[in-house]
């Protein structure tokens, strides 16, 4: 069995080619933020591995022997492309921002503005996960996520969107039937739709305590932008956000089944990991949704207003 020659090591290899292609140890010493006399220890530790010399030393400078012009092209050529996968690999994630939202948040609000993000923005690839699971920003998987709850999480640097609000929404057909969700006593002909802590949340902020409301859902779905989809539909009375449906509000395809708007202290965020803050993709989605937000909580400031009563 044939003993595989033992590679020199990395520092030594890197030493030789700066100096190599600036023929100067100091020079080489400066680029690689080290001493001249390490250059040279590192060197002569490569010279002493291989067995041969590769630098004829003068006093000012140094020059390839015939062996050191040999190994000098090959390190050159190597240490190039690396450079060169480097600058490709931050050129690459200069220009893709990876992206985590909620569904409803993804699918009802943030999707349909993404178009004007890319109008502003085209030298950046946005590529959405939607997931009703936070995933973890410290993975390297994802660059920021959009994130509901208190803008409290650890090693995150949170931007605040808006407030997480609720209420019930129909279709313009069903309005004079869901009135009566004034009064939770009251018989109901329409089924609910949506999260039944909301729906108690809702009549609690309203005064109303221990509401029982066994037998009044209708279909039960898996994320808050199918209920709104399904009282579009004429399905029943969904309980949802008037910011991130207001487009549907606004095309008339649903109406306030009732003024009231409850929030549970909680709100949108956009986040990402505190060392990655100041990255310039990020600081450029972090400016555009922020603008997106503050224009989204201004069409809906009539539903808001009563929040800050």
């Amino acid at each position: 069995m044939v003993d595989t020659p033992r590679m020199p090591s990395l520092i030594a290899i890197r030493a030789f080619e700066a100096a190599a292609r600036l023929g100067s140890f100091a020079q080489a010493a400066q680029e690689l933020d080290t001493s001249a006399a390490s250059v040279s220890y590192h060197v002569r530790r490569l010279e002493d591995q291989v067995g041969v010399r590769l630098f004829v030393r003068h006093p000012q400078r140094v020059t390839l022997t015939a062996p050191g012009e040999v190994m000098a092209a090959e390190a050159t050529k190597a240490f190039a492309a690396l450079r060169a996968s480097f600058i490709r690999a931050v050129e690459t994630d200069r220009s893709q921002l990876s992206l985590t939202a909620l569904p409803s948040f993804g699918t009802s609000w943030l999707t349909p503005r993404l178009g004007r993000f890319r109008a502003r923005h085209p030298d950046i690839s946005l590529e959405l996960d939607l997931s009703a699971e936070a995933q973890d920003l410290s993975a390297g998987k994802f660059d920021a996520a959009i994130r509901n709850g208190h803008g409290q999480w650890a090693g995150l640097h949170t931007t605040e969107l808006f407030p997480s609000v609720f209420m019930p929404l129909c279709a313009p057909a069903l309005r004079a039937a869901a009135a009566a969700i004034a009064d939770p006593r009251e018989p109901l002909r329409v089924p609910l739709l949506g999260r039944s802590d909301w729906w108690q949340l809702w009549y609690q902020a309203r005064g109303f305590a221990d509401v029982d409301l066994h037998g009044r859902f209708g279909t039960h779905l898996s994320a808050e932008y199918l209920d709104i989809a399904a009282a579009i539909a004429g399905h029943g009375i969904a309980i949802g956000s008037p910011i991130l449906f207001h487009h549907a509000l606004q095309s008339g395809e649903l109406v306030p089944a009732h003024d009231f708007v409850a929030r549970d202290g909680r709100a949108f965020w956009f986040t990402c990991p505190a060392g990655r803050q100041h990255s310039a993709k990020i600081v450029k989605f972090r400016e555009w949704v922020g603008d997106e937000a503050s224009a989204a909580r201004h069409a809906a400031r009539h539903f808001l207003a009563p929040l800050h009563r």
